[in-house]
């Protein structure tokens, strides 16, 4: 029960904890007690306002889907820059693309939103007053349908996964 006073928020504090000691880059007893006590006082302050955070329902499903974006970011870059490079201005169709989504909570729709944003080539715009439809922008969308049809599937579906 203690453990559970202490850290209302675990995996809140092992990011914490983590970050910190990746930003810091040394090992060293201050550094850890640097990271601990900021694992332990921002979830602390913060936890009023989280009382109806979503529950990760699948931790793994959760787990693959960090690799899956950090994989996709590293593909855009390269197709980004083979685009930037190669490409004739002439030859690029930008285009927007509305996506209309099917996720029920507010965290899901916006970890999808920010996950466009972070793979290089596109970015969510806009959200529609409603919450159901995302705006994106294509760097080179010579199929646009293609590539919402994608997020959907290749995002959207594991989201409602791990959430709903």
């Amino acid at each position: 029960m203690l453990l559970k006073r202490l850290f209302p928020h675990p995996l809140l504090s092992f990011l914490l904890f983590v970050t910190w000691m990746l930003l810091v880059n040394e090992f060293k007893r201050g550094s850890l007690v640097m990271a601990l006590i900021l694992a332990i006082v921002i979830p602390l302050l913060t936890a009023a306002y989280w009382q109806n955070r979503p529950k990760v329902k699948d931790v793994p499903a959760f787990a693959a889907y960090c690799l899956l974006v950090m994989w996709d970011v590293i593909v855009a870059n390269f197709q980004v820059a083979k685009i930037i490079l190669f490409m004739r201005n002439e030859d690029i169709k930008s285009a927007w693309i509305p996506v209309p989504i099917e996720l029920k909570t507010p965290e899901a729709s916006t970890l999808l939103a920010g996950t466009i944003t972070m793979t290089p080539g596109t970015v969510t715009a806009d959200m529609s007053a409603c919450g159901k439809v995302l705006l994106i922008h294509s760097l080179h969308a010579p199929d646009p349908d293609a590539i919402r049809d994608d997020i959907k599937s290749r995002y959207e579906a594991r989201l409602k996964r791990i959430f709903e």
